[in-house]
């Protein structure tokens, strides 16, 4: 009886103390993670031309990207980012050019520049669509890894060209084998609505191939690019502004330097949030040629960011990302974003969830920072206006091309005379009304006055139009 008791005391003891090392491992974890800006789409001089003279066709370095790897990881740094993910497109052969070009000139890159965390990935040419963001997690096979995804199921890998590889089954054929990988890629859908034709008039991407891809690997296929890239397109070398769409939107543009799919109310973004489903959004560079150089992009980090509330490590960055911990801005608008949901002695932040009982007194504090330097354009912009956007969560919908959620509303528009001065934050306090169905709320802000973002117009100004979006909370009614 005594040993039995000692066992059963010492298995009892080490159980709590376990349990206790975890918990404070958790809150030490947690207490380390800070706002950490980057970009999820950047190409390099591996995103080749090809010679069509030869067969195969032969990669030409820098034929299409110009910038060698390590270039774009000091101008990241100089641009205040804290990580990045080099994304080279493909095509014939190209899961080559990747494993043994691409590959190498990333590890002197980490080496030169190690204050940027640098992710080895690519920008897949994605089977049955557009392209998308595909990161790597950090492992000591990571190269091998990226290249078993390219060499198998990129669309634009094989010569001669096989069709049969270009079809949104083959997508979810690939999503299954990066399920059976031990430390899984995320996927990020990149410029999704570039190909549409109008507003809700979708192209290469629809809603229903995006529900398709977060149902077979919701860890794996977890948002899109709100923002796009070459957000330069309008500026000339000589800082001049030139006939192009912003975003490279040549048939439907951007609102607010967005997506349609993000930046409409109660759009498709809305849509997919109404279900419950955890997909986030990101912003990016695109960057491959200055746009003082002639080319129609922003340096990575220079005008887009994707802030991620994470350590500074490879591990915590990426779990970010797949959490959603993370909010978007352009034109350094803001540089911090805290969202605190309080209801029934719990709490929830950006990329969270809450559970609360029906007619609960529910607080959302939002806090953020404006820059204190100039932007890269010589500005100093401030915010002119929060939105606290909530909708319903309803569940799954019925029609898989759903592209709207009609519940979801602009609940309250904060001005500055509403938010308080604590240190170097603005605060806003703000008390939902008693929810009886579960719900979501998100945060968007601009520098402008335009109540819902706009078509943007052929040749503007990308830095007078400035807005970021949070990620959304999501609070569920028990």
């Amino acid at each position: 009886m005594i040993n039995t008791f000692y066992s059963f005391s010492f298995i009892t003891l080490i159980t709590i103390l376990t349990a206790t090392s975890v918990d404070l491992k958790a809150m030490q974890q947690e207490s380390e993670r800070k706002w950490l800006a980057g970009d999820h789409h950047i190409h390099s001089r591996y995103s080749v031309g090809w010679d069509n003279d030869s067969t195969p066709p032969s990669p030409i370095i820098a034929g299409d990207a110009i910038y060698p790897i390590p270039m774009n990881a000091l101008m990241a740094k100089r641009y205040g980012l804290s990580w990045m993910v080099s994304t080279d497109h493909g095509g014939p052969n190209h899961s080559k050019v990747n494993l043994e070009l691409a590959y190498p000139e990333l590890l002197s890159s980490r080496e030169a520049v190690p204050e940027v965390i640098q992710f080895y990935g690519m920008e897949f040419d994605t089977p049955g669509a557009d392209h998308s963001s595909l990161i790597i997690p950090h492992t000591h096979d990571e190269s091998e890894r990226l290249y078993d995804i390219e060499s198998q199921f990129n669309k634009r890998e094989p010569f001669p060209r096989d069709r049969s590889w270009d079809t949104e089954p083959r997508m979810l054929e690939a999503l299954d084998f990066m399920k059976t990988m031990e430390s899984r890629p995320v996927v990020i859908a990149n410029h999704p609505s570039r190909s549409a034709e109008g507003l809700g008039e979708y192209g290469l991407y629809d809603p229903a191939e995006f529900r398709d891809w977060n149902d077979k690997a919701p860890d794996i296929a977890v948002g899109m690019a709100g923002a796009p890239g070459h957000q330069a397109a309008t500026i000339s070398p000589d800082s001049s502004f030139r006939e192009r769409p912003r975003g490279s939107y040549g048939r439907f543009p951007t609102m607010g330097g967005f997506d349609q799919m993000t930046a409409r109310l109660g759009g498709l973004w809305d849509s997919m949030l109404g279900e419950g489903r955890r997909w986030w959004i990101t912003a990016n560079s695109d960057s491959h040629v200055h746009w003082k150089e002639g080319g129609a992009d922003f340096w990575p980090g220079e005008y887009s960011k994707t802030y991620v509330y994470a350590q500074k490590n490879h591990d915590d960055i990426l779990n970010g990302i797949r959490e959603g911990r993370v909010f978007v801005t352009l034109g350094d608008l803001i540089s911090e974003l805290y969202i605190t949901v309080e209801g029934g002695h719990h709490t929830a932040e950006i990329g969270g969830a809450i559970h609360v009982s029906p007619g609960q007194d529910i607080e959302v504090t939002i806090r953020f920072k404006e820059p204190e330097s100039e932007n890269a354009w010589g500005q100093k912009p401030s915010v002119s206006r929060v939105d606290l956007i909530i909708g319903e969560v309803s569940g799954p919908v019925t029609d898989r091309d759903t592209d709207s959620n009609p519940s979801t509303k602009v609940l309250q528009r904060f001005y500055p005379e509403d938010w308080k001065e604590e240190k170097a934050y603005k605060v806003i306090r703000f008390t939902l009304p008693k929810l009886n169905n579960s719900s979501y709320i998100r945060i968007r802000g601009t520098n402008g006055v335009e109540l819902e973002p706009e078509v943007d117009e052929i040749g503007e100004n990308p830095w007078a139009d400035l807005w970021f979006y949070s990620n959304p909370i999501f609070i569920e009614i028990d």
